[in-house]
């Protein structure tokens, strides 16, 4: 198309020169005519020449453009080529791959189905067996019933009776064993227990039952307390038998002794040191006896304020001491005195419940831990202390019998033996009665209340009767009957996994409808 174009522009080329030609012939004249020939052939010749030249430039263009689409078509062509290639290979091994797995599961379902013969083929055979094994089996009774003239109904009764009694023989000899190795392991892990249970209360007992604290006015009445070089300390120690113990207690002074008379010696004298003023060995030595002669005549006289209450008579002047004596005794942090009063007025109850005389189980109630205040340097049980004391004494045979066997050291041979011996239990177990600091206690019924309210539904928890028994206020829409039965063994274990507590505690849940509607 572009060669003819040019050939074309040619034509017109050579016309446009033929017509100048012609207007430079009619112009010039004839006589240039030849030469305007001549250069019109030239022109021709060369517009040929031009010609030929562009028509050799424009094919050899031509084919360059076709030779290079021919090359993007070969390569388009050979990609396709390539890719096809790639997705029949890919065709292929997934072919073979199904082929595999196809020959796969033919092998598994032929495997499968020769199970399958096999097992139908034992199981059968099981089938066989078992009806055979049940022919023998009736074969084998028929026979043991006609051998043994029992039915295996009667030989089955007879060999579960003989195995029962086997059992009841074997059963009761491994009780017995077991019961005294049970025994013997109780014994020493109670023992254990007792031990470790002293090991870890007996530094708190001794600091709450062997110490007194005498307040002072400041810190300059412990030097003169001291003494130069600590000489009237020492001679107050001596005097009282009592270890003052000086340090950085603010305003206080610690008078420490296991004997609480020695104590109240000692608090006493001090006191009345401190207020006079005057410390020094001689002074102290004055007051301590002094004190201790105010206080012997003063715990007399508590004992005949004891007896006269009690309504007792002809007693013995040398025990009036010794029930006196008793108010700077405690036993298990009960005071001895008060303990002895409440066991005398319980004796004498029971007595006249039962019509046996009063006075003389007031008299054995009160004098029963008379063997508590002797000096600690005589050995033995207080019990039997105080039966020789008594007797001593010349106390009445029954009285005398009840001190000394109210923890059965010796055989009672009176019922106010048992009366004394109940009462003492009473009065022990009474809530309240036995040392228990009052911070614990308090605490021990705050952590009581506070675990019971823990659970969900409850409204209110009191602790009553020393922590006894508590009680649960439930909210009625959430626990019912059911829930309220559960709720009360929940508590209780929970009390019994976390508390340590003496005795038991009762959990009493209290659950009500009120219905309240006003009259106007």
């Amino acid at each position: 198309m572009d060669t003819i174009i040019q050939i074309v522009i040619v034509v017109g080329l050579v016309s446009l020169f033929f017509y100048l030609g012609w207007l430079f012939n009619s112009k010039i004249g004839a006589k240039s005519l030849v030469s305007a020939d001549e250069r019109a052939k030239q022109l021709i010749i060369d517009a040929e020449k031009e010609a030929k030249n562009l028509k050799r430039e424009k094919l050899l263009e031509v084919k360059d453009e076709w030779y290079k689409k021919k090359i993007e078509f070969d390569s388009e062509i050979n990609r396709k080529r390539q890719k096809m290639s790639n997705l029949e290979k890919q065709l292929s091994h997934r072919e073979e791959n199904t082929e595999r797995k196809l020959d796969l599961v033919l092998q598994k379902e032929r495997q499968t189905k020769k199970s399958e013969k096999e097992i139908f083929e034992m199981k059968t055979s099981l089938e066989v067996k078992t009806q055979k094994l049940n022919e023998v089996e009736k074969e084998q009774n028929t026979r043991l019933e006609k051998i043994s003239a029992l039915t295996s109904e009667e030989a089955k009764n007879m060999l579960m009776e003989n195995m029962v009694n086997q059992a009841k023989i074997d059963s009761t000899q491994m009780i017995r064993e077991l019961y005294e190795k049970a025994k013997d392991v109780a014994k020493k892990e109670a023992q254990k227990i007792i031990v470790l249970s002293i090991q870890r209360t007996a530094a708190d007992h001794s600091i709450e039952t062997t110490i007194s604290v005498v307040q002072i006015q400041s810190d300059e009445m412990k030097g003169r307390i001291i003494g130069k070089e600590g000489r009237n300390i020492r001679a107050f120690e001596s005097c009282t038998g009592v270890d003052i113990i000086v340090d950085d207690t603010p305003e206080a002074v610690i008078l420490s002794s296991f004997d609480q008379f020695r104590r109240e010696v000692a608090r006493v004298s001090l006191e009345k040191l401190i207020a006079d003023g005057r410390i020094h060995p001689a002074r102290i030595e004055e007051v301590v006896e002094k004190t201790r002669v105010e206080l012997e005549e003063e715990m007399f006289r508590e004992g005949e304020n004891t007896v006269l209450e009690l309504g007792l008579h002809n007693m013995h002047r040398e025990l009036i001491k010794h029930i006196g004596r008793m108010r700077y005794r405690s036993s298990f942090g009960q005071n001895l005195l008060n303990h002895s009063i409440e066991v005398a007025y319980l004796t004498g109850i029971m007595a006249a419940e039962l019509g046996i005389d009063s006075n003389l189980a007031k008299r054995a109630g009160l004098l029963h831990d008379i063997g508590k205040t002797l000096d600690k340097s005589v050995e033995g049980p207080h019990a039997l202390l105080g039966y020789d004391f008594a007797k001593r004494y010349k106390e009445h045979p029954i009285v005398v019998n009840a001190v000394g066997s109210h923890h059965e050291d010796i055989e009672m041979e009176h019922p106010i033996a048992a009366l004394v011996q109940a009462a003492d239990a009473i009065s022990g177990a009474r809530p309240g009665a036995r040392r228990e600091p009052l911070e614990s206690y308090v605490k021990r019924l705050e952590n009581l209340e506070k675990l019971a309210k823990s659970f969900e539904g409850v409204a209110k928890t009191y602790a009553i009767q020393a922590g006894r028994e508590v009680r649960v206020v439930v909210e009625n829409e959430k626990i019912d009957d059911v829930i309220a039965d559960k709720l009360a063994k929940d508590i209780a274990s929970k009390i019994e996994e976390e508390m340590e507590y003496p005795g038991q505690i009762k959990v009493t849940v209290i659950r009500e409808v009120r219905k309240i509607s006003y009259a106007k």
